[in-house]
């Protein structure tokens, strides 16, 4: 595959030319303005990707009190975003087919609006549910066409354009466990204000994308005024399209699992609830500054594979560490896991790589995502139960381990100078 970050080179000349005629002039290409909007949109979208999950987990056990929610629901719903990123995410091809990708993600914005206001507020755990569900929904669709908005209107900066809304994904996931908190502290101690507040930020991911409404392509905008055909792809028939999916759903699984259970891990090593916390935020935050450096380092490889095997090596190496001395070093634990946690701005950009149409970019980004995310379902599921029957960490740390491998097997599959379109 061609270097991801060269410019598209300007139109030859008709093959029926006569020698020596001029090529034709290149049509302008979208106006600096408009790409400024796009960015600025996609930025503050990716700002709103995780801020719903992230800002519940600190606030839990409130909502469980202020609703009389009990454990086995709470841990229902710390399975619902996979489920519906999953359901939703399939969704989002059709949306955009009919239209387009701009409008989708505006809906997508609504919708976090919208159930970020409401799920404090509604009474009940069913419409507190009901709520996060239609928050999610916009986050699942969103989650889809990140890529493709990538792919038509950056076409030949798909590297740095994946980083810079995966460094900002990164960031809202961080900003919003950090300081959920403190904000609701400051704003009263309610927890229901504290969750609230997030609609602020979803509200203003709105504005960008009012104006691209009414752009209705998913194709690659070309500074030649050219535009790819969409091919009719089965993507079933696609090994690359499996692999970035089984890679996408397990270094999800990963995740999951070190959101949900690291500082648990921490705090049976004695290890104090606060810090345990702050070595989670440590993990988080690690992903945004590498979230922009490794797809621009990705973009320029023909092969990622190597990248892929780096980023597990270190969460191997941060497995092993739990498991031999989780309180000595657990710094560099952290480190370590926080820089395997970047196979997912890997992932996103492999996504945009792997085909060479803005309708292959869409068929892709959906069906790996929706279908890893299926995959990462039971991962976090099956940790809790083995910590529960076998009363230590030893079982899910070597689970946590063993699951790495396959991972990085499926990363190196999908990471091949190859695309679907020629599988297809």
């Amino acid at each position: 595959m061609a270097d991801d970050e060269t410019r598209t080179l300007s139109p030859a000349a008709p093959p029926n030319a006569p020698p020596g005629a001029p090529a034709p002039k290149a049509a302008p290409g979208p106006a600096p303005w408009l790409l400024r909007l796009v960015t600025v949109g996609l930025v503050l979208a990716a700002l709103n990707l995780r801020p719903a999950i992230t800002s519940l987990g600190p606030l839990l056990e409130e909502v469980r009190d202020g609703l009389h929610m009990s454990g086995s629901v709470a841990g229902v719903l710390t399975s619902v975003p996979p489920l519906c990123f999953a359901v939703f995410g399939f969704m989002a091809p059709r949306l955009a087919r009919r239209f387009g990708a701009g409008a989708v993600v505006c809906a997508g914005m609504v919708a976090i609006t919208a159930g970020l206001l409401i799920r404090p507020f509604v009474g009940g755990t069913a419409g507190f549910v009901a709520a996060s569900a239609l928050a999610l929904m916009g986050i699942a669709v969103s989650n889809v066409l990140m890529p493709v908005i990538v792919k038509r209107w950056f076409p030949d900066r798909v590297g740095s354009m994946t980083g810079l809304y995966s460094m900002a994904l990164a960031l809202g996931t961080a900003l919003a466990a950090a300081v959920t908190v403190p904000m609701t502290e400051v704003l009263g101690g309610s927890w229901r204000t504290g969750l609230a507040v997030w609609a602020v930020l979803a509200a203003l991911a709105i504005v960008p994308w009012i104006p691209l409404v009414r752009d209705r392509g998913t194709t690659p905008v070309q500074p030649g005024g050219r535009r790819q055909p969409a091919p009719v792809l089965k993507i079933t028939r696609s090994r690359t399209s499996w692999a970035l999916a089984c890679f996408f759903g397990l270094q999800a699984t990963a995740a999951y699992i070190t959101m949900g259970w690291m500082p648990q891990i921490f705090r049976d090593a004695g290890i104090s609830a606060g810090t345990a916390g702050v070595l989670l935020a440590v993990t988080m935050a690690m992903g945004v500054p590498l979230a922009f450096v490794i797809p621009r380092a990705a973009a320029r490889l023909r092969n990622q594979g190597p990248i892929v095997v780096v980023l597990g090596g270190c969460g191997l190496l941060g497995y092993a560490g739990l498991y031999l001395a989780p309180a000595g070093g657990a710094w560099l634990w952290a480190l370590l896991l926080g820089i395997a946690n970047c196979a997912f701005p890997l992932a996103l950009t492999m996504i945009g790589m792997r085909s060479r149409t803005g309708a292959g970019v869409v068929r892709l980004s959906a069906f790996a995502q929706s279908t890893g995310y299926l995959l990462s379902i039971p991962g976090p599921l099956l940790v809790g139960v083995l910590y529960q029957h076998s009363g230590g960490w030893g079982l899910p740390l070597a689970l946590m381990a063993g699951l790495m491998v396959p991972q990085m097997i499926a990363g190196v599959l999908a990471g091949r100078d190859r695309t679907i379109e020629d599988e297809c």
